[in-house]
């Protein structure tokens, strides 16, 4: 009986052991710092060595979100998630205008020489999304490949958004922020914009604290700043955007197919944008969200798409 007694004891302590392997994920390994962009803090979490992976968050969230990407890439890369400018430990500075696109591509290159590195490859997601595609125009030279996230190419955005009714409604959230203001008890979706609210869409309970403990620290209106300064306008009285120049370098591009805020047709022709080689990977069963509601994927994918390239 002693010896059954002793196995159970022993069993109990192996699944604690095994259970706090399951929940320990990369937030108690990173590194934290922080890069000065003309003034303003850009806060960042990095992990692993090799070469520097950059990876920025859309709207809501924070530098968390890369977690899986961040595990599975950190044995062969230096990887390190900022926290965009007005999020989390980041600074948040006042105006509207301190949120405009040019501020955006900055954080990410002073992030980059910050680093010590000429160039990285960059990883965005959502607002990440549109800031990468437009660090590539403007600084391809800094960019060694492009992995981007639910966003579609510039122009496949913009011809949905003059013409797929369907995307032309998914985007009324974005009119709604781009008219109103965070003190709105409407705002988000038709409620408040709290730090709860904010989380709506965090579906693993053990993170949803540290997002809602991210958003308590992030300022409400810099978020409704990037649409406010940098959300394509469409209408007769709305100006063609210049076209972006062709990129050089090879491009990723995932798309989670039940995303029902960015069309999955704003994907057609992204090829024709791009003078290297592209890849397109949908994954049907996921949302907005793809790094996380298909992680495995997402990560895997990644990991062999970026060492092939070498």
């Amino acid at each position: 009986m002693a010896c059954v007694n002793q196995f159970k004891s022993f069993c109990f302590i192996v699944s604690l052991l095994l259970g706090a392997v399951a929940h320990a994920d990369i937030w108690d390994e990173v590194e934290h710092g922080y890069a000065d962009s003309d003034g303003v803090k850009i806060h960042y979490a990095a992990v692993g060595e090799g070469p520097l992976v950059i990876m920025i968050h859309g709207f809501p969230d924070f530098w968390y979100t890369w977690r899986h990407q961040m595990e599975g890439l950190k044995g062969n890369y230096r990887v390190v998630a900022i926290d965009q400018r007005g999020y989390n430990l980041s600074d948040q500075p006042e105006g509207e205008a301190n949120y405009n696109m040019r501020y955006l591509v900055a954080d990410v290159a002073a992030v980059i020489r910050h680093l010590g590195e000429e160039k990285a490859i960059i990883v965005g997601h959502d607002w990440g999304g549109i800031v990468s595609w437009q660090f590539a125009f403007a600084l391809p030279q800094m960019v060694d490949k492009l992995i981007i996230l639910n966003l579609p190419h510039p122009n496949g955005l913009a011809r949905e958004l003059a013409n797929n009714q369907e995307q032309q409604q998914n985007s009324s959230y974005a009119r709604t922020f781009i008219e109103g203001s965070a003190s709105d008890p409407d705002i988000l979706f038709g409620g408040p914009m709290t730090a709860e609210s904010l989380a709506f869409w965090v579906s693993d309970p053990a993170a949803r604290p540290r997002y809602v403990e991210a958003f308590e620290q992030s300022s409400f209106d810099a978020m409704l700043a990037y649409y406010k300064q940098n959300y394509p306008r469409t209408g007769g009285d709305a100006p063609a955007p210049p076209s972006p120049p062709q990129l050089q370098m090879p491009v990723l591009v995932f798309h989670g197919l039940r995303d029902t805020a960015l069309h999955s047709d704003g994907l057609n022709n992204t090829w024709d944008w791009i003078d290297a080689d592209t890849t397109i990977v949908t994954a049907p069963n996921a949302n907005h969200f793809v790094q996380q509601d298909a992680a495995e994927l997402v990560t895997s994918t990644m990991k062999w798409w970026l060492l092939a390239r070498p």
